[in-house]
């Protein structure tokens, strides 16, 4: 029997973590997932085979971070997720947190900038697009924290407590774009503050991080308010199939449960990742100013030196 006529059975068997993660092959994100590993692999090769060197741990962030999408996507989980909230849950937390801040990590622009060609004078190729669509007003607004602070929050109360949600799912066009919107906000929410890439706004290490616990607390509010719900709040999920052996609140507290655990996750993750680029940051901006130095001769360390000697001989 089909769910919502988009071809997912309401006569699933119950959950397990193994029936979850038999493969599916959802296709559209297996050719995205795919196509993603393949430019950023062929990014990565052109550079080394011009003598350039890439981080294998920014290859490795990447990859996981596609990954994790096609584990929600491309699995049972996706078909699990249309007919229990839970699920939906796990889904919307990895794909909107985790895999955004694990692609992020794996700088995938800034490998396009290196490994694509310049088009040469006077024309405009693939790489002059993408310098052209960083530089651009567009970029700059979506990447202002005054955007992509209340499009996260609202991608949670503005999607759930209304019937966006229930139009959404009713259809596989659009629980496709429904998830493609969860991966895009993740992104642009992250970026700023975490990623890799060079991007529009790049404020101190101290106001990412202002940035960061912004938007965490109203994941746990969200969560919160799903466990004390005394009745069902999402149509799609108010009357899960017979053989799933659960009950629409039950299943409803247990997405709570899951939306308010998953918010500390990513927070750990961009904080210590936050810490380690501010961290290095420091470093470099130390060499810089030693080499600075050296060149000439500690001329500021000299001249602050003869400031103070001319303060005390007008004290005297």
């Amino acid at each position: 029997m089909d769910h919502d006529g988009h071809g997912m059975t309401a006569d699933l068997p119950p959950f397990t973590l193994e029936r979850g993660l038999e493969f599916s092959g959802e296709p559209f994100f297996l050719a995205g997932s795919l196509l993603a590993l393949l430019l950023y692999g062929w990014g990565v090769v052109r550079l080394r085979r011009r003598g350039d060197a890439w981080p294998v741990g920014r290859a490795v962030s990447f990859a996981l971070g596609v990954l994790t999408v096609a584990l929600v996507m491309c699995t049972a989980l996706n078909d699990y997720g249309m007919v229990l909230f839970s699920v939906h849950m796990v889904q919307h937390m990895v794909i909107s947190m985790l895999s955004p801040i694990l692609v992020l990590l794996g700088a995938p622009v800034t490998l396009a900038l290196r490994a694509l060609p310049a088009a040469g004078r006077g024309r405009k190729g693939p790489r002059e697009w993408l310098v052209a669509l960083l530089h651009s007003r567009y970029m700059r607004v979506i990447t202002h924290p005054g955007f992509t602070i209340p499009m996260f929050i609202a991608s949670l109360y503005a999607l759930y407590f209304t019937p966006l949600f229930d139009f959404l799912m009713g259809s596989r066009p659009g629980h496709i774009a429904m998830m493609v919107h969860f991966l895009a906000v993740g992104l642009i929410f992250f970026w700023p503050i975490m990623g890799a890439d060079p991007g529009p706004h790049r404020p101190g290490y101290v106001m990412r991080i202002l940035e960061l616990f912004a938007g965490m607390p109203f994941h746990a509010f969200f969560g919160i308010a799903l466990m004390m719900a005394s009745t069902p709040l999402v149509t799609t999920y108010a009357d899960p199939p017979a053989s799933l052996g659960v009950t629409a609140l039950d299943d409803q507290q247990t997405a709570g449960g899951i939306a308010w655990a998953f918010s500390e996750i990513p927070s750990v993750i961009v904080l210590i990742a936050l810490l380690i680029q501010w961290y290095f940051s420091e470093q470099r901006q130390a060499r810089r100013s030693d080499r600075a130095a050296d060149r000439d001769g500690d001329r500021e360390l000299a001249a602050y030196n003869d400031y103070l000697a001319s303060l005390q001989a007008r004290g005297r």
